[in-house]
């Protein structure tokens, strides 16, 4: 995961802000299936969809955190 998103995530978990984090996941959810509705043939986005993954896997964690 990219650090500034954990910053961003841990900063939420602390301000207990589960909102934020949904939005967050949301948004990433939205990058993540628009990649994947615009990948073709000509560019191997598999690696961008992983860092993705992560950055999702982080994001629900943060969420977890929060319950």
């Amino acid at each position: 995961m990219s650090e500034s998103l954990k910053l961003i995530v841990e900063a939420y978990v602390g301000l207990n802000d589960r909102e934020a984090i949904q939005g967050l996941r949301e948004h990433w959810q939205t990058i993540r299936g628009r990649l994947l509705a615009s990948s073709s043939q000509w560019f191997d986005t598999s690696s961008l969809v992983r860092l993705l993954d992560n950055d999702l896997n982080e994001i629900e964690a943060g969420l977890a955190r929060l319950q």
